[in-house]
């Protein structure tokens, strides 16, 4: 085990304590004398006191902001305001030396877009390093979630030869030589010399294969990497991205919707929890960010009172037609201010319709279910009334939908006839038929976007704040 000590650990010991080491970075250096250090294990900072007289100067100076250094001294009570305990340090020693000319993250503030440009130093920062706490533990709160609810945790295939949405928005994975295609006698790419003999790309779901796991553990969820090559630039928007996935046999949709609801507010409760002091600096961020708004724009509550809300009141469920009335009749539509008219049973929702039930409507979480099934993904059950499908969707305030599920179609005939007559080969999917034919039962599940609820949870305003590395249009530099 190494001799130092997280600073988080440190930060709640009583003092004295006559021998303590802490290794961190240095993020201000005041008067020669109170050092700023942080190791990443939380918000706050360690005050290192030196005395600069028993120290040399050629050391002093190397104390920059950035530098990575160990502290050995005395945890002693702090009289100072601002902090309960401090290191009196006897040793510094500096373990990697940063240049104050060229460092980036000078101790002022900087910018989203500023920090985004140097994505591979911004987890130093106070506002990166809570949001990277904060989806540490969210993920932690998934697996422990459905751990303690007996799913088994399925690894599914990240390369893949479904397209499960069916949205065409794949990227291609290959070994062909590009600058020499081979081609068939037809003049197409022979994907028969290819690795895998066939046309293979990166996954947008696991739940194809998450309803096979289904089918024989009952219980089972995916966590892991899905890519879309959607040509987008918004700030909801990512090209790879984490999806939850859990998917349960014997579960109707009422089962489903519950099941969704208490996995939200068991993961955000935890988050409540376990990250007081990062929430609260995002809190301070969000107000400040919200004061430059005009005040028609503002939000109508701050980040933990919203969290608070969605973890303590029951979403609201309604149908789609019952959504679409709302909003055909709505004020926002009928003066025209909606971008997207609502006109016609049966379009999709945009996300303005989408937040304009939660946030002005409801106010708080929505549920949507039995959407039109011409708008919906093809293993969706069937509704009776022949144009509707057990589809649930859960809309939050600021996001729009967070989690779309359904309850499966488990009946082989009804499943062949909507793949053919959404022209998806019954050949290429067969094993998925299978899963009907042996054994098939009343299944569901649904798809979390991490990124979207560590959105919501942090109150950042753009998703390529909330993954490390974001990956978008054009955007491949770290």
């Amino acid at each position: 085990m190494p001799e130092h000590i997280r600073i988080r650990e440190v930060l709640h010991m009583e003092p004295p304590r006559p021998s303590l080491t802490v290794k961190g970075w240095v993020r201000t250096f005041r008067n020669d004398q109170f050092i700023a250090v942080n190791d990443g294990s939380c918000y706050e900072n360690l005050q290192v006191v030196i005395d600069p007289t028993q120290f040399e100067g050629a050391l002093l100076k190397r104390i920059t902001t950035g530098a990575a250094i160990m502290a050995r001294g005395e945890l002693v009570a702090s009289i100072g305001r601002g902090q309960r305990v401090e290191l009196k340090a006897s040793h510094i020693e500096i373990l990697g030396d940063c240049d104050p000319e060229t460092y980036p993250l000078q101790p002022k503030k900087h910018s989203l877009e500023f920090l985004r440009e140097h994505a591979h130093l911004r987890m130093r920062t106070q506002t990166f390093g809570a949001v990277f706490r904060i989806r540490h533990s969210l993920a932690y709160a998934i697996h422990h979630f459905f751990h303690q609810k007996g799913f088994i945790y399925l690894h599914t295939p990240i390369i893949t030869a479904s397209d499960a949405e069916g949205a065409g928005e794949l990227f291609q994975v290959t070994t062909l030589d590009l600058q020499h295609i081979p081609l068939n006698e037809r003049g197409e790419v022979d994907y028969s010399q290819d690795f895998f003999g066939r046309k293979a790309n990166l996954t947008v779901s696991g739940q194809l294969e998450g309803e096979l796991g289904a089918l024989a553990f009952s219980l089972i969820y995916t966590f892991g990497p899905t890519f879309r090559a959607e040509n987008s630039n918004t700030t909801r928007h990512l090209a790879e991205f984490w999806m939850i996935e859990p998917e349960m046999a014997f579960y109707d949709l009422h089962d489903n919707m519950d099941l969704a609801e208490e996995f939200i507010k068991y993961i955000i409760q935890f988050v409540l929890e376990h990250h007081p002091t990062d929430l609260q600096w995002l809190a301070n961020r969000l107000k400040e960010e919200e004061s430059k708004k005009p005040q028609q724009e503002r939000l109508e509550m701050d980040l933990l009172e919203k969290l608070h809300f969605v973890v303590e009141h029951p979403f609201e469920r309604i149908t789609y037609t019952d959504a679409f009335e709302i909003l055909k009749n709505s004020p926002q539509n009928k003066k025209k201010k909606f971008q997207f008219p609502v006109e016609q049973w049966g379009m999709d929702l945009q996300s303005e319709h989408e937040r304009y039930l939660v946030e002005k409507y409801f106010k708080k979480p929505v549920i949507i279910t039995d959407y039109p099934r011409e708008i919906k993904a093809f293993y969706m059950r069937q509704n009776d009334d022949g144009r509707t499908v057990r589809a649930m969707d859960i809309l939050f305030p600021g996001i729009g939908e967070i989690v779309g599920g359904s309850q499966r179609e488990e009946r082989y005939d009804r499943l062949l006839q909507r793949m053919q007559e959404l022209h998806i080969s019954p050949q290429e999917l067969y094993w998925y038929l299978d899963s009907r034919r042996f054994g098939g039962c009343p299944h569901s599940g649904f798809g979390l976007g991490f990124e979207r609820m560590v959105q919501f949870v942090t109150g950042m305003s753009n998703i390529r704040d909330v993954i490390p590395f974001p990956r978008t249009p054009k955007n491949i530099a770290f």
